[in-house]
């Protein structure tokens, strides 16, 4: 056979072959192979790496930075002002442009790092039989055919297909995200509807060996291995846009037609009506143009990202990438797993069951704080020699220990396997002292848990002697086949015979447990009489020998409980119109279990997909299946993508959770990639954008707030300064439609002093508005609507802009009334009356800007019911932008770059009512709006 065709056919059906077929279908044997042939494999196929992609030059980032759209718009802007003589608004738009592109560039380059954590969780070094010896190799060399050796504690460097193995448990959670150890086994498989994950016979490249030892055949290296498919989509993602760059892409081609466009209709206004000579039309409209571009928005967008990422930090989460803030606020759709994000990662005992009594158990978690409850009554194990024995047995039958935690971890660790973990918490919580316990019944003997037994018994030492014997054999393990080995039954303190009846009602109990997603052990017992033919050497000892006239005592029943807030949040998800789906490594019932109980799915039969079922369909029917409620159970990397790129083909914005190797590509895949702090592998941290610190569920949901906040507060800044700009550009109107009779009321150099001075920095301080009441109340944005809405077109020039420039313009009037007409139309006129005339215009706009700001900070709700001054940025802008314009106005220096004179008290008290008026007929609009709403709400 073709060695490449042997090896296409190992792919499907090695796992259904003995394990003399696994040595011919690999060309090795139990000698392994020969140096020579492993030499000549590798020049063939290639070295046992993880690829990494070739990477971007760090050069050519940090140039992409200040080259985008909105980036080349203020390169042109400052361009402008060069032209137009005036050097220092040129640089400090350039400095905008400058400070903003290195921020950036310091942001990406502190991620995409996720191939080197992956390189990192490969071992280096491998044990393998050469020519029937065994010898120590770098991982890198290993070839396919090569027969590896591994044992507790080691990590796999190859997919394998097992051919010796002694009470082997490997950790898979690197592929399957599930953290409970796999039993495997050597024999040959033949069941079909298994998961690659789920195949009893392989073990894979990435993963650990938690208990036992073996050998294996190594059958894939490299990148075809599962983990090297991982890491292969994981490096080939492409990064996309956030919603947030992709809506200020649009906003800046918006802004740069409008800006050019208002530019050459200046410029012809002004040649033609004003029949002003080409040069100054041209500097008039050129000055037009830098007006109308939202110098201040990169760093507002910035800002106000930081500002939320602060904020987020104190609500447990770590955002590694600013636009990701903005993409929370968008999310429609979040994928999440369930174990340890959902669910505490933590199985507990949450009921005893016994053939006359069922006991809840309080209680979370791996601590031993709780009780075991017969309806109110608490009850200790020394009340009930049946539960005394029932928890005894299945806490002596495990080999799961518990590490406290410590500074190390903060958690409790587990040694072994998760599900016998929490045996021995809920032993404590009824009084036995497990620690003394074991130590009066040491452990003589173990057959260790075998898939095809489904079952693991200890024989122990007892303390004192139970009808002549000092020893007894615990069984534990699934119910069904419990039942099968047990003749008798404890029943209110005495052995029964067990009837069909009672096993009927003892399958009756664990079906309706394990229809609620629970988990169930049970436990029987015999005490070992020499009069039964038990061999006095325990080496004799076999499951026939033992396993048989058993003493059912009960059942066990065990969660991952919910985290205690996730219900909440997962409510206030379904609130805010945000989809939930599960994906998760676990069976579907378990998944289905908790979906229901924390209300993801509110039907009663919601659709639950496994792998293997995802696999059967096209993306359409998975595009129509996506649209109902749905679980995906038992899914592999691939198939979790899968998911997430239909979502974003159907228009949704994605947040995807995470915590293993196997969730990496999905993670960059998702508009925005959420992994676990605590239990999140390196690989997945690198991946996401956002890392959760205490792994909660609910701290998404208080991200998404803090996201929505930013895209609300941009769009305040963006509705505030086109408030200028409307005011900036309606003097200019009344200068070319009255053909000059009308002084230009402010000059080119006094719009572009609100646009990078008095409007700066209280438009900043709107980026640091808080998440409005209400923000979760309200379905996603529509990621069609633009940031310039119609809305925000209708407020800031048909609103704000004409109230602003009603104001200004009598304000310009005002000053005319005092002291008559000016003499002098042009910019460059010196007639004094003109001059304190447009230095009236200026600080009119500004302080009709400052009651703007107060009402901006607000969509709805009045500014008093938030606090009128409780933004310190916002008070801090305005002080800044009231002494800014004294300085302009009084500053003799000044007085000639901006074209402004000092100004009388009666200016400034006329000045003054401007922003009350402002503030309060904004106020008396959104109260309008309030108590329309409220109308509407009735009506439905």
């Amino acid at each position: 056979m073709d060695k490449k065709e042997s090896i296409s056919d190992v792919k499907e059906n090695i796992y259904k072959l003995p394990v003399d077929g696994v040595y011919e279908a690999l060309g090795t044997s139990p000698q392994g192979l020969t140096q020579t042939q492993a030499e000549n494999i590798q020049k063939k196929f290639g070295k046992n790496l993880i690829d990494e992609k070739k990477k971007k030059s760090q050069l050519l980032i940090f140039l992409l930075n200040f080259t985008h759209l909105m980036a080349i718009l203020l390169w042109g802007g400052g361009a402008i002002a060069f032209f137009a003589g005036m050097p220092q608004l040129g640089i400090a738009i350039w400095a905008v442009n400058v400070i903003n592109g290195v921020f950036s560039f310091w942001q990406e380059h502190r991620a995409g790092k996720a191939t080197d954590a992956l390189r990192n969780m490969l071992p280096s070094y491998a044990r393998v039989i050469r020519g029937g010896e065994e010898q120590k190799i770098l991982a890198e060399d290993l070839v396919i055919g090569d027969i590896i050796l591994f044992e507790e504690g080691d990590k796999i460097s190859a997919d394998a297909r097992l051919i010796e193995c002694s009470d082997l448990q490997v950790d898979q959670s690197t592929l399957t995200g599930e953290s409970n150890p796999v039993r495997k086994t050597k024999e040959a498989v033949l069941k079909e509807d298994l998961t690659r994950a789920e195949t009893p016979n392989l073990i894979f490249a990435g993963t650990s060996v938690s208990e036992g030892n073996g050998k294996a055949a190594v059958m894939e290296i490299g990148m075809k291995t599962a983990f090297g498919k991982i890491a292969g989509l994981t490096q080939n993602m492409e990064a996309e846009d956030s919603p947030l760059q992709k809506e200020l892409n649009r906003l800046t081609k918006q802004i740069s037609i409008i800006a050019i466009a208002l530019g050459i209709f200046f410029f012809a206004a002004a040649m033609f009506l004003v029949k002003e000579p080409v040069a100054t039309a041209f500097v008039f409209a050129l000055g037009m143009i830098v007006a109308f571009i939202p110098e201040g928005l990169l760093p507002t967008v910035t800002l106000s990202l930081a500002k939320a990422v602060q904020r987020m930090s104190k609500r447990n989460a770590l955002v590694k990438k600013l636009s990701s803030v903005e993409a929370l606020g968008s999310t429609t759709v979040i994928c999440t797993d369930k174990t340890g994000t959902l669910t505490q990662n933590e199985m507990t005992v949450n009921h005893l069951w016994l053939i006359d009594k069922e006991y809840e158990v309080t209680g979370v978690g791996y601590s031993s704080v709780g009780d075991i409850m017969d309806s109110n009554k608490k009850v200790m194990a020394q009340d009930n020699e049946d539960l005394r024995i029932l928890l005894t047995g299945v806490a002596l039958c495990s080999n799961a220990r518990l590490l406290p935690p410590n500074e190390e971890s903060p958690r409790y660790t587990v040694l072994g396997d998760p599900t016998e973990a929490c045996l021995g918490v809920v032993a404590e919580k009824a009084g036995i002292n497990m620690k003394e316990q074991l130590e009066l019944t040491p452990r003589l003997w173990e057959l260790p848990f075998e898939s095809r037994r489904k079952r693991m018994t200890t024989v122990h030492q007892l303390e004192k002697p139970i009808d002549g014997t000092r020893r007894v054999a615990y069984v534990k393990g699934a119910p069904k086949e419990i039942i099968n080995l047990s003749d008798f039954i404890r029943i209110d303190g005495e052995t029964q015979p067990i009837t069909e009846e009672i096993r009927k009602k003892i399958m009756a109990a664990n079906d309706g447990y394990a229809r609620n997603g629970l988990r169930v052990l049970a436990l029987s017992y015999r005490l070992l009489h020499k009069e039964d033919k038990i061999p006095t050497a325990m080496s004799a000892y076999t499951p026939e020998i033992i396993e048989q006239d058993m003493v059912f005592v009960g059942l066990v029943v065990m969660a991952d409980p919910p985290r205690a807030e996730v219900v909440d949040a997962v409510e206030e998800c379904h609130h805010a119109g945000i989809r939930i789906i599960m994906i998760t490594g676990d069976y579907g019932l378990t998944a289905e279990s908790i979906a229901k109980r924390i209300g993801i799915v509110k039907g009663l039969h919601p659709r639950v997909l496994s792998g293997l079922d995802l696999e059967a369909l096209s993306d359409e029917q998975l595009k129509e299946y996506l649209k109902d409620e749905i679980i995906f159970a038992r899914v592999a990397p691939e198939q979790k993508l899968r998911v997430v790129t239909n979502l974003q083909e159907m228009g949704e914005v994605v947040a995807v959770t995470g915590d293993g190797v196997n969730d990496s590509p999905a993670l960059k895949k998702a508009d925005i990639g959420v992994a676990m702090g605590i239990s999140g592998t390196d690989v997945a941290k690198e991946a996401a954008d956002m890392i959760l610190t205490d792994d909660n569920f609910a701290s998404i949901v208080h991200a998404i707030e803090e996201g929505r906040a930013v895209y609300s507060n941009i769009r305040k800044f963006l509705l505030y300064i086109l408030n200028s700009n409307m005011a900036e550009a309606f003097p200019s109107i009344l200068y070319l439609v009255s053909r000059g009779a009308i002084p230009l009321p402010l000059t080119v150099m006094q719009i572009l002093t609100i646009d990078l001075g008095t409007d700066m920095l209280p438009a900043l301080g709107l980026g640091t508005e808080k998440p409005e009441a209400g923000i979760m109340d309200k379905p996603p944005r529509n990621q069609k609507e633009p940031l310039l809405s119609k809305n925000v077109v209708f407020k800031a020039f048909l609103w704000y802009g004409l109230l602003a420039s009603a104001a200004s313009t009598i304000s310009y009037l005002f000053i005319n009334m005092q002291n008559g007409w000016p003499g002098v139309a042009l910019a460059g006129g010196v007639d004094p009356v003109y001059i304190k005339a447009t230095a009236m215009t200026l600080a009119a706009i500004a302080f009709c800007q400052i009651g703007a700001v107060y009402n901006c900070r607000t969509e709805k709700q009045s500014v008093f019911k938030v606090g009128l001054f409780t933004n310190s940025q916002v008070n801090f802008g305005v002080i800044v932008q009231i002494i800014l314009i004294i300085t302009l106005i009084y500053l003799p220096v000044l007085q000639s770059v901006f074209h402004t004179a000092a100004l009388s008290l009666t200016d400034w008290l006329f000045l003054c009512m401007w922003p009350p008026i402002i503030l309060l007929l904004e106020e008396a609009r959104k109260a309008l709006i309030r108590r329309n709403d409220k109308k509407t709400i009735v009506k439905k």
